[in-house]
């Protein structure tokens, strides 16, 4: 059985598997205490990693599209723990990345991609926000993506991705002006081309692994201050390799 040698507690949303099952894991080895959100149910590794490491994980059912699912998870996690010190807004559909002008655009699956993509992770965040506000440095690190970038727009497709990472971007940058304010900040994290379950199945083409892209992503979180904001905006921050992207 695995020893927690801190008290500090983090959310991560899209936990069962994937990058989110990365960042559990990783920060359960790291000592933190974890809330685990899963869409559906609990994968058998979460599950072992539960055993593992008794006291330091809970799972919640956490469909980040469904305002009721969001609250009940919070209601749940706020039974745990009193405080939250980081969020790690993770989850997220990719949506047909394929059709271009002038093919028939499916408009309702835009708005589901948006949904999750842009309104879930703020759904997260509000509904953890008064347990987040009792942290010494309160921090929502944002999974977002090269995608969202306007500076760097480079594809003519991709329609509901990209648009809504780059709302995933402006919400990162509306938080983070509360959240400085008290004594936090919001990150905005690119992980890279990660092995995920994004496509609906694993893709192994994909350059980074989970183990890889944990490391990156969490070396980010943990070296936060070495990440000045850009212009009063939060740091938009490709992991991989370690530089800032445009806004």
């Amino acid at each position: 059985m695995a020893t927690l040698t801190n008290n500090r507690t983090a959310v991560v949303t899209g936990a069962a598997r994937g990058l989110g099952f990365g960042l559990v894991k990783g920060l359960l080895e790291r000592g933190w205490r974890v809330i685990a959100g899963v869409h559906r149910e609990a994968s058998e590794e979460l599950s072992r990693l539960q055993q593992q490491f008794e006291g330091g994980l809970l799972i919640v059912k956490l469909d980040i599209g469904s305002d009721d699912s969001v609250k009940k998870a919070s209601i749940q996690a706020a039974e745990w723990t009193d405080s939250v010190d980081l969020i790690i807004n993770n989850a997220g559909v990719l949506g047909d990345i394929d059709r271009k002008l002038p093919d028939e655009l499916d408009f309702d699956e835009m708005l589901h991609v948006i949904n999750v993509n842009s309104l879930g992770p703020l759904r997260v965040t509000q509904a953890f926000f008064s347990m987040l506000l009792r942290s010494g440095r309160p921090i929502v690190a944002n999974i977002s993506s090269e995608a969202g970038s306007i500076g760097d727009c480079g594809r003519d497709n991709w329609y509901g991705y990209c648009m809504s990472k780059s709302a995933v971007n402006m919400q990162s940058a509306l938080v983070h002006n509360q959240l400085k304010e008290l004594g936090g900040r919001v990150l905005v994290l690119h992980p890279g081309w990660v092995q995920t379950y994004i496509h609906g199945e694993l893709n192994t083409s994909a350059r980074l692994t989970i183990d890889q892209a944990t490391v990156n992503v969490l070396g980010a979180i943990e070296q936060e201050a070495d990440w000045p904001d850009v212009d009063g905006k939060p740091p938009y921050i490709d992991t991989e390799f370690g530089i800032s992207l445009p806004w």
